[in-house]
């Protein structure tokens, strides 16, 4: 379909019992914006019944009409509810894409000993202890289902280990007595195959057999259309081609699948690509966290960078674009929320462009209560119209300025009034001198967000002089066509905006991220991140306050264990507060251990 559209309709602190009863009354409204397609959440029972967001996988037979885990429905309804909604969508041309989690099961019915070895979390490749019996809770029975729909039983010999021992309570990372860790996994972690629960063996042939025939039963059962696929870098890479190729043989039929692999690293995503065969797309995660590191720098940020080392560049085809997503919305474990200010310029960067098959989130086009999080739909609804009607034809990237960019698509004959001109800055307003064909010549632009005012005329040879406001994003689209696509309102309301947080915010979250970087072994990133961190001091006044935070960045470039490093920004602090050393005399005892403890570890190395 062209300029297809996904939404994830979902995010992690919904409220229980309504999902699949709004996704049947919104259909209709998702259609006309130009959603083509939903990913739904897991669709059955997890360990906490109604309360489970789908994770946490018990039985995966069970969508809502068993009276397990305290609760017939799942937390998004009914099976009934959810048939009605897959229905709903497929009435008005939207395909249904179905969240797959088969890593691990939780919730057992009951426990079996079995002799076990526990390894280091921080590296699965080092034994810790000896084989142990344990007690271990991989009994899956689902005495309430009775067999119906099918009679497999799930026992130890089904898994490859477990993180925890029932008798003794100790937690840990315990793998099954032979039974190996996956190869064909990410490395990280030394090896990640092992990720929650107890975790499938995907070598045992009565495991993928199952598997296959319940996906099999679930598309029959729901009528999906397509999948995606949960991660997947702890699982074996080829499983996900074997279970494709069975599903896709069985119905003959193509079946669209993502999968979720988390990685900041493209090359990372392209071996698995490249060892299941490109049978299925991936979630562009590099692009997320060029998006959030974006946000956090500010003006620092060079956007002619942001699409460097993604997939959409590497494999544009194989891309799903995404700015956040249940993992990384604020509370979660991966969270690395990109900050509102830049959610119009990342939004504008995967719906206005041609590569990639992009997918907005519930979180950001609804909102997210829990956080207080409002919705970004008037900043994402004329999007979504300029992607549909617009967003057509060839592609002319003006990535030529740090903090200004854009592009250009020309539109073609078969969509009258189609081709539009995109500029985003991340600091200053300014201009930007581009072409959007000859087919143009002499029509009349305006800005459909509102952020840039009056008009600009195109040149015969179909150049224009676009402009933007500091900090934001302007959508050029022909006049004439957006009289005649777009409602008054929509070409009449005040712009939307978004304030940045301050300097000192954003200095403490790049912190995190450096941390984070540090701990995962991912240099190259935590040294840009460094380096955004030290160019947001810079914007800090007064002196007291900028040599504050260059002590803070100092302190976690310390704690990830790089002291030359830290050298600089204690050093420039300290040159802040000397001229009011009566009145920081604390912070400067601060720096003084720190570097004293520097300069010692250096005399010790000597």
């Amino acid at each position: 379909m062209k300029n297809a559209v996904m939404m994830q309709y979902f995010e992690w602190y919904l409220p229980s019992g309504v999902l699949w009863k709004k996704m049947r009354d919104e259909a209709g409204n998702l259609a006309d914006l130009g959603i083509n397609a939903l990913w739904i959440p897991p669709a059955y029972k997890g360990l906490a019944g109604a309360e489970d967001v789908g994770y946490a996988v018990y039985d995966l037979y069970d969508l809502g009409e068993f009276d397990q885990k305290g609760s017939v429905p799942t937390k998004y309804g009914t099976k009934e509810e959810l048939l009605e909604a897959v229905r709903a969508a497929h009435a008005h041309g939207i395909a249904v894409y179905a969240d797959i989690v088969l890593d691990h099961k939780m919730g057992a019915d009951g426990t079996e000993v079995v002799k076990a070895e526990e390894y280091n979390p921080a590296n699965r490749l080092e034994k810790e202890t000896g084989p142990e019996k344990i007690e271990a809770a991989t009994l899956f029975a689902f005495p309430a289902r009775h067999g119906k729909y099918s009679d497999f039983t799930w026992h130890w010999y089904h898994f490859t280990g477990i993180d925890r021992d029932e008798s003794s309570k100790d937690e840990g990372i315990f793998k099954f007595v032979g039974k190996y860790w996956e190869k064909q996994v990410d490395k990280e972690n030394g090896n990640y195959d092992y990720l929650m629960g107890a975790s499938l063996d995907l070598n045992n042939k009565e495991v993928c057999d199952e598997l296959k025939r319940w996906g099999i039963w679930f598309v029959e059962t729901t009528g999906v259309d397509g999948f995606r696929l949960d991660a997947v870098k702890h699982m074996k890479f080829t499983f996900h081609s074997e279970w494709l190729h069975a599903i896709r043989s069985h119905f003959h039929k193509e079946f669209f699948t993502v999968g979720e692999y988390w990685s900041k690293y493209v090359s990372a995503l392209r071996n698995f690509t490249a060892t299941t065969n490109d049978a299925l797309s991936l979630f562009d995660v590099p692009l997320h966290f060029r998006f959030y590191w974006a946000s956090l720098g500010g003006g620092v940020f060079d956007l002619r960078t942001i699409f460097d080392d993604t997939l959409t560049a590497a494999d544009p085809v194989k891309s799903v674009t995404f700015v956040d997503n249940h993992d990384s919305q604020p509370g979660q474990s991966l969270e690395s929320w990109v900050r509102d200010w830049f959610k119009p310029h990342a939004y504008a960067l995967i719906l206005l462009r041609e590569q990639g098959y992009p997918c907005i989130f519930y979180g950001d086009f609804y909102g997210i209560d829990h956080d207080g999080i409002a919705p970004k739909s008037p900043v994402l609804i004329p999007m979504l119209e300029a992607r549909r009607r617009y967003a057509i034809g060839k592609q002319t990237d003006y990535f030529d300025d740090p903090n200004i960019v854009g592009w250009t698509r020309e539109g073609d004959d078969g969509n009258e009034g189609s081709g539009l001109a995109v500029l985003l800055s991340n600091g200053r307003a300014g201009s930007k001198r581009m072409n959007v064909g000859s087919r143009h010549g002499g029509k009349v632009f305006i800005d459909v967000t509102r952020a840039s005012s009056g008009q600009v005329v195109i040149d015969k040879d179909g150049f224009g002089l676009f402009r933007v406001v500091g900090a934001s994003v302007s959508i050029w689209v022909r006049e004439d066509a957006a009289e005649r696509d777009l409602p008054r309102e929509m070409l009449t309301a005040n712009p939307v905006t978004f304030p940045r947080a301050l300097p000192e915010d954003d200095i403490r979250e790049i912190c995190r991220a450096m941390k984070d970087a540090h701990l995962t072994g991912d240099t190259e990133n935590e040294k840009l991140l460094l380096r955004l961190a030290g160019l947001r001091a810079e914007e800090v006044m007064p002196a007291q306050s900028r040599a504050a935070l260059l002590v803070t960045i100092g302190e976690q470039v310390l704690e990830n264990g790089l002291a030359e490093q830290a050298l600089p920004y204690l050093d420039q602090a300290r040159g802040l507060l000397l001229p009011q050393a009566d009145q920081n005399g604390a912070l400067l005892a601060r720096i003084a251990s720190h570097l004293e403890r520097i300069r010692g570890n250096k005399d010790d190395a000597s």
